[in-house]
């Protein structure tokens, strides 16, 4: 099929490549109408949790209270004057003008009002003010606002809330995905393609097809989006996996063209000769790597299933981009292709490179494979030491104003938060049980530090109670989710075990808890899915369980290196002055799950060609440890290439601010370059050596399983 594609589009590019115009303006349209405000900052978990249940108890039992429902905090201090002092109030009531002058906020709580004294610091020079939004997307008037009068006349005004942090971190989302992936991911894949082929022509192609296929994915992401409710992290995730797969597909179809113009075919002849081979190949890999993202949408949780509908559509787009669109160019630009050379590279230098490297580890395959195993089991060793959690406000860089926000709140207001933990009894809270219980509670937690003192508000049938109650600090640090743990596992059931009441933890925590949970839950069932299907696929393309079987455990071994090296990295603080990221207590609970899916999702790329080709000259030798020397030697430069390639787009991820995509970039980056050196280049070689026939073994019961080339040479 793929030969038949490749043999169509080559021969009538100008039909091919008017279809895919037809296709990016098709695209440009959806994105640009359907795509604005269409994806979401939330990530929390799907379904009905047990945080939701509480919030729509809550809202259905009690009336709208500003004094208890608001999503944003000013505070305003001055070291000069207290709250009282005339100054004070003149500073005060202009910056209410102004901000009501923005029409973006409603039931503002202004102490000269409801003199209520929490809005009040101990020393009396801070003041607190509650707001409410009217448009939660757009926070930036009164941003603006706050930062205009900020050291205006002595005053320090801050803001911070569950609005503004959720604008930042989008803000900082589409920062990062500008500074990391595309001016510095973009530039690098490209000069690393640039000296893998040794001409500018050559390097550019597989660029300009992987941005075309990210413009396709985004138009069926704007498509989707009008169904299913994805998040802003899509768009990061769909560039910088359209940018490793599009360049990817593209690196090996091109390599293998002119390897086969090298070997004498004719223009059309060798574009068919490698659709019928590299093409083949491509379209198993990116196959296998669909299936792999189609793992993580069984975890109940918007950012997983939004990171895995990025993949799995730019993985679509990619592979519909190089088994059509890069014949078609091929096919025009010929030999061409070539144009524009660079001295000293893609020549045959580094191919004696990797040869000379390949002999010398099959001279003495054992201890190749015991040492290399040995380093990589010692780097995974601090994976058993992962903690999972999430990483909130606190870990926001500086200028962001949520962050200064939040910083002066814990300074001014220690026991004050913009969402406290609500904990609902949902039914017979007259009861005097618990009645008595609820109180038990209330005081339980006013004693614990990581709780501020609560007040419990009843139904006007008294039927529903609410305990809400300040939590310290940053309200999504793992100190915080462990605190909600606690009482929803310890407290409440010891409580209300005597009563029969319905109790539902809410709040901003419990939703962080929930959204923790919703990922590392269903995380034995993704496992399974991924390795079965991987071994199933692998199986069936080279007719050999051991090939299967090894290729899964090679992979679980770099994805252990990868773990314990992000445990190194992020929780021991080992180095990451040096990279520049940011300690963290935890590991954002959706990157390990997504690394692994990712990672035996792209690892199936080399471990296709690699194999593919080792496989194609054993059936022609029916030597083994020759095969394996060839088939390494002969691909270990277009394979270190493309992992180099996805390595420069993931360390763009890793360049930016946003904590959890610097663990998600570093991990995939240097998970898959292990995976393209030590393991390709030492391991496998080694393993499939010392292994001989036994590499091929296929029980006999297997044998009517269909049998797939993928190297397949055209005729």
């Amino acid at each position: 099929m793929t030969e038949r594609l490749a043999r169509a589009c080559s021969r009538h590019p100008w039909r091919t490549i008017g279809a895919w115009v037809v296709a990016l303006v098709l695209a440009f349209a959806c994105i640009a109408v359907l795509l604005p405000g269409n994806l979401t900052s939330e990530g929390g978990a799907a379904g009905n949790p047990e945080f939701r249940q509480a919030e729509r108890t809550e809202a259905a039992s009690f009336p709208f209270n500003p004094r208890l429902n608001f999503s944003d905090l000013i505070l305003i201090r001055s070291s000069r004057y207290t709250v009282d002092q005339p100054a004070f109030r003149a500073f005060v009531g202009a910056l209410g003008r102004q901000a009501a002058a923005t029409r973006k906020i409603h039931d503002a709580q202004l102490y000269y009002q409801t003199h209520d004294r929490t809005l009040v610091s101990r020393d009396r020079h801070a003041l607190m003010v509650p707001i409410n939004i009217f448009d939660t997307g757009d926070v930036k008037p009164i941003d603006d606002v706050v930062r205009r009068n900020n050291g205006r006349d002595g005053f320090d005004v801050a803001f911070t809330g569950n609005n503004v942090r959720d604008h930042d971190f989008d803000q900082l989302s589409q920062h990062d995905l500008k500074s990391g992936e595309l001016q510095f991911g973009l530039p690098a894949a490209l000069i690393i393609l640039v000296l893998v082929f040794g001409s500018i022509v050559a390097g550019l192609v597989p660029l300009l097809l992987a941005i075309l296929a990210i413009v396709a994915g985004l138009g069926l992401v704007a498509l989707v989006a009008q169904v299913w409710e994805l998040s802003i992290f899509v768009v990061n995730m769909l560039t910088g996996m359209g940018l490793a797969l599009g360049i990817d597909y593209s690196l090996f179809v091109i390599s293998r063209y002119r390897e086969e113009r090298t070997s004498g075919r004719e223009q059309h002849s060798a574009i068919e000769a490698a659709g019928a081979t590299a093409s083949r190949a491509v379209l198993f890999s990116g196959s296998a790597f669909v299936i792999a993202m189609l793992g993580m949408l069984i975890v109940p949780n918007t950012v997983m299933r939004s990171l895995a509908a990025g993949a799995i559509l730019v993985g679509v787009t990619s592979l519909a981009a190089a088994l059509t669109l890069l014949p078609a160019l091929l096919g025009l630009l010929g030999d061409r292709v070539n144009s524009l050379r660079i001295p000293l590279f893609g020549g045959r230098a580094e191919g004696r490179f990797w040869n000379a490297i390949v002999r010398r580890v099959l001279s003495r395959p054992a201890l190749s494979l015991v040492l290399a195993c040995a380093v990589l089991i010692a780097v995974a060793i601090p994976a058993f030491s992962l903690k999972i959690g999430t990483n909130g406000i606190s870990t926001l860089p500086d200028r962001f104003s949520s962050k200064r926000g939040y910083l002066a709140l814990q300074h001014e207001f220690p026991g004050a938060t913009a969402d406290p933990v609500r904990v609902v009894v949902a039914d017979h809270a007259s009861d005097p049980a618990v009645h008595t219980a609820l109180q038990q509670l209330r005081s339980r937690l006013a004693a614990d530090p990581e709780f501020g003192r609560g007040q419990i508000r009843y139904s006007t049938d008294g039927q529903v109670a609410a305990l809400d109650v300040p939590i310290r600090g940053d309200d999504a640090s793992d100190q915080a989710l462990s605190a909600v743990r606690k009482v929803r596992s310890t407290d409440i059931p010891e409580l209300f075990r005597p009563t029969n009441a319905h109790v539902l933890v809410g709040g901003r925590t419990a939703e962080q808890v929930d959204y923790s949970d919703s990922v590392t839950n269903p995380t034995p069932y993704v496992f399974i899915f991924v390795l079965g299907c991987t071994f199933v696929l692998l199986t069936i393309a080279f007719r050999s369980i051991v090939v299967a079987g090894t290729a899964i455990l090679l992979n679980l071994l770099s994805v252990g290196a990868a773990y314990g090296l992000i445990v190194l990295v992020f929780e021991k603080g080992y180095g990451n002055g040096i990279f520049g990221f940011t300690q963290a207590d935890t590991i954002e609970a959706w990157v390990p799950l997504f690394l692994f899916s990712v990672l035996f999702g792209l690892s199936m790329d080399y471990q296709v060609f690699l194999l593919s080709r080792i496989k194609e000259r054993y059936d022609e030798t029916g030597d083994t440890t020759g095969s394996v020397a060839w088939g390494v030697g002969s691909t270990a430069r277009i394979i270190t290439g493309a992992a180099l390639i996805i390595v420069a787009v993931f360390a763009g991820f890793a360049k930016g601010d946003l904590i959890a995509f610097q663990q998600m970039g570093f991990g995939v980056a240097i998970a898959l370059l292990l995976d393209a050196t030590v393991i390709r280049s030492v391991i496998l070689p080694s393993a499939m050596t010392l292994l001989g026939r036994w590499n091929w073994y296929l029980p006999s019961w297997l044998g009517w399983l269909p049998r797939v080339e993928i190297e397949r040479a055209a005729a």
